[in-house]
């Protein structure tokens, strides 16, 4: 085991560099990951480039960003026997939650007390090792690959937010958003039943690959030029229902134009869920009465409790199909140009991942 390894470390916004720092060492209730591949986020983009703080007490780094990936047991503590192996294949769960505040014992470890977050309030993935909590560590099952597993966090977020939904058989489900999270979205809904998927968002390429993952509709309400443009949204869903308009709704986009809108093209005693982030200072404005009278549901839906097990099961049984939506990798010397692409949408990305081992 080597004593030092290559990471990216975080300063502030605009300034990382890539460094050859300590291999961590890990507690009793811990494991040491070599880190296959880590996949890129809005957030880990927002922090580089300044248009969010980290949960460190400065707000700023030091720190390893990267917080959805994947790689290899190489060290165990004394509280992984018989559950954890070197050798074995894991992924990681960001949230560290501590499993024995009030709020953990409730179920509720998205929500917990003391949790420290991989890649946000502690190092992350964008480095040779990384360690996590024996009880944030998952085990793949077979067949599902690392670059796979790396998609595990955002899909086990999906797979809450689609919960929440509650959809029932031949439902009409619409929703916001072709990012790679609405896509995997989509793919949900079909699995939990749904029977009409709208997809809603501003860029054609992101539809197109909707529609290849089983959205029956697409709709793009900005782009006059796009043969998906649509310029009323509520009439469209309206017409697509025969005037009883949509089951439920997801929000997997921060827009507050999508968030209103969701509450507009859903029916009676309709769900809506709001996934994605909004700015600190938005305000969603609920047209209390229609929502009253028509038994509507509205709610929220922040990271993954327990659904780490549906999301890899999900990749293992096929039921949520990530090849397709994985369309760029970086080398870890290169992950300030990968930031840079995919905020810019260069080569129109869906989903990139900073490759450390072949």
């Amino acid at each position: 085991m080597p004593d030092t390894m290559r990471a990216q470390v975080f300063y502030e916004p605009g300034k990382m560099s890539l460094e050859e720092v300590p291999v961590p060492q890990i507690a009793e209730d811990e494991v040491l990951v070599r880190v296959n591949c880590c996949g890129i986020c809005g957030s880990d983009i927002a922090y580089y480039f300044g248009d969010a703080s980290l949960e460190t007490e400065s707000g700023k780094g030091p720190l390893i960003l990267g917080h959805e990936y994947a790689g290899t047991v190489v060290k165990r503590g004394s509280m992984a026997a018989g559950l954890l192996d070197e050798g074995d294949r894991v992924v990681l769960n960001p949230v560290q939650y501590c499993n024995a505040c009030g709020v953990c014992g409730k179920g509720q470890t998205n929500l917990c007390e003391n949790k420290s977050v991989l890649g946000v309030s502690v190092d992350g993935g964008f480095a040779e090792y990384s360690k996590s909590k024996v009880t944030a560590t998952y085990k793949l099952p077979d067949g599902v690959t690392l670059s796979q597993a790396a998609f595990a966090e955002p899909l086990a977020d999906a797979v809450y937010a689609v919960q929440n939904a509650s959809i029932g058989l031949g439902d009409f489900v619409v929703v916001f958003g072709p990012g790679a999270i609405g896509l995997m979205m989509v793919q949900l809904a079909k699995a939990y039943g749904a029977g009409t998927i709208v997809l809603v968002g501003t860029r054609d390429y992101r539809l197109e690959a909707g529609k290849a993952m089983g959205a029956n509709v697409v709709l793009n309400p900005t782009d006059k030029d796009s043969q998906y443009y649509c310029a009323d949204v509520k009439e469209a869903i309206g017409d697509l229902t025969k005037g009883m308009f949509a089951d439920r709704a997801i929000t997997a986009t921060g827009s507050l134009d999508s968030m209103h809108m969701a509450l507009e093209i859903t029916g009676r005693k309709s769900i809506v869920v709001f996934f994605g982030l909004p700015g600190d200072a938005d305000v969603v404005h609920v047209p209390a009465l229609p929502s009253i009278l028509w038994d509507k549901t509205i709610r929220f839906s922040w990271l993954a409790p327990g659904t780490w097990p549906v999301a890899l099961q999900a990749l293992a049984n096929g039921l949520v199909d990530v090849s397709r939506l994985g369309t760029h990798t970086y080398p870890l010397e290169s992950l300030a140009q990968g930031l840079t692409e995919v905020k810019n949408r260069v080569g129109n990305p869906l989903k990139a991942q900073v490759v450390l081992e072949a």
